[in-house]
């Protein structure tokens, strides 16, 4: 490569290597608090940091998502149906894929690396003070999930920005973005995840995951299992905030999968939404779309006021979703998706399965430890083995994460979830199996095969990272 094609590509990538320098920078520093699964139950830390910084956190008002999967998908949706109505948004999601600037998005777009330096630098003595006055409590200083959640509310106040759209990191209740208050709360699926921290059943998933609905807010909640449902409807009317339920106020009310995603029509709150091209697989997305599109008339209009049907397509235009089903190459066909729990692996296997017409898929699969590895196992056999005809090889392997579980551990697994000696094989690093992968998937002309990617999503990360995205 030579020098000219060097400075573009680094110039696509931020706009001065020394500010790439000085992001990669703040994110070591960040890296050197507590990790983010291991975020404390508690929001005396964000509290403290929001009042000494003025309260940034209520810069602009909230559209605030928590759920098992989905929160990211939807997050996106939102936020490109209100820069339609020419509202300027900053998205907050997690985790990131490839740069942790991912996780603050202004207009849709990564932040820029001088704001996230510039601001970060300009917060720090502020984080500092309230590590002090923690360590002087005998209580942890700010970890990494706080301390980035307090640079992006300080970023969306500096900008500034017309509305936050949040996502939740784990729970609700005692997550740090729940210093803030939420106009629209939105809760999208609740499976079981994070047991460890946030309970074993649904009602006390959900449980956690009610935290973040506010007095005299709104609530729009995708379809929930009735354990989980009771107990938003409850803490609603406990909060005497309105409430939409997927399935009955609103919903997807018709849906035709087609190249490149699917066509749907959604019954919203104030009014039905006809032929919106849905550049994303699956049916879960489609649910997804209507709870976003609920989201914003609760948000816009109190669940009134219709939306413009043109704003909504010209919103979703440009929809992406990265890692979500996400193709990266063809001939053969390479997806990733960053399913991380059997609710999503069964979501995305079911839009696979729809969408994509195999003789062969080669699933390249890492998972990390906190994660439900066997149910993951078994939803992959269920879905792919027992129910489709096409061939099926499992191409284990592990991220660098620190949390990845050892391969050995994974070929246990999978065999006790009922997968054969002769469909596995193990790989130290995941470019190996990747590579050998696509070699054994082969180029299509004899058969149709393809290439899936998922398990974790430190995983997608990585192979993004590697096909160059």
């Amino acid at each position: 490569m030579n020098e000219d094609s060097l400075f573009n590509e680094l110039a696509a990538e931020s706009s001065s290597p020394a500010a790439a320098f000085g992001v990669e920078s703040v994110y070591q520093d960040l890296l050197s608090r507590a990790p983010e699964n291991k975020m404390a139950p508690r929001l005396d830390a964000m509290q403290r940091a929001m009042e000494i910084l003025g309260s940034p956190q209520d810069a602009a008002p909230v559209i605030h998502i928590t759920g098992t999967n989905g929160k990211t998908s939807t997050a996106r949706m939102i936020e490109r149906i209100l820069m339609a109505h020419d509202l300027r948004t900053g998205r907050y999601t997690s985790p990131h894929l490839t740069k942790v600037t991912e996780r603050i998005s202004i207009a849709g777009e990564p932040v820029a690396d001088e704001t996230f330096v510039r601001i970060w630098e300009e917060i720090q003595p502020y984080i500092e003070i309230v590590d002090q006055e923690l360590i002087a409590a005998d209580k942890p200083r700010i970890t990494y999930f706080e301390a980035l959640t307090v640079l992006a509310f300080a970023i969306f106040a500096d900008e500034p920005v017309d509305v936050i759209i949040l996502e939740v990191g784990i729970g609700g209740s005692w997550d740090a973005t729940n210093v803030a208050t939420a106009q629209v709360s939105v809760v999208t699926p609740i499976g079981l995840d994070h047991t460890d921290m946030l309970g074993e059943t649904l009602a006390e998933i959900a449980g956690e995951k009610q935290g973040i609905i506010k007095d005299n807010g709104f609530l729009v909640s995708a379809v929930q299992e009735p354990e989980a449902a009771q107990v938003l409807l409850d803490s609603a009317r406990e909060h005497q905030a309105e409430f939409r339920f997927e399935g009955v106020e609103f919903g997807v009310s018709s849906r035709l999968p087609g190249v490149g995603g699917q066509m749907i029509s959604v019954r919203g709150l104030a009014d039905t939404y006809e032929d919106l091209p849905v550049p994303l697989f699956g049916a879960h997305q489609a649910e997804n779309a209507a709870v976003a599109i609920a989201a914003v008339e609760a948000f816009l209009g109190g669940g009134e006021k219709p939306l413009n049907v043109e704003l909504i397509r010209a919103g979703w235009e440009d929809l992406t979703s990265p890692g979500r089903l996400e193709i990266i190459r063809s001939a053969p066909t390479v997806l990733l998706d960053a399913a991380h729990n059997p609710h999503g692996i069964k979501a995305a296997a079911q839009a696979f399965k729809e969408s994509f017409a195999v003789d062969k898929l080669n699933l390249v699969v890492g998972i990390l430890g906190e994660k439900d590895a066997v149910g993951i196992f078994e939803t992959i056999r269920e879905e792919y083995l027992d129910s489709t005809d096409f061939e099926l090889s499992l191409y284990l392997t592990a991220s660098d994460s620190p949390r990845a579980i050892p391969v050995e551990q994974l070929e246990n697994m999978a065999l006790d979830a009922g997968f054969d000696e002769d469909q596995l094989s193990i790989f130290e690093h995941l470019h190996d199996a990747v590579a050998q992968a696509i070699t054994d998937a082969g180029t299509g002309e004899e058969f149709s095969s393809a290439v899936l990617i998922t398990g974790s999503i430190t995983v997608i990360g990585e192979a993004r990272s590697m096909m160059g995205l």
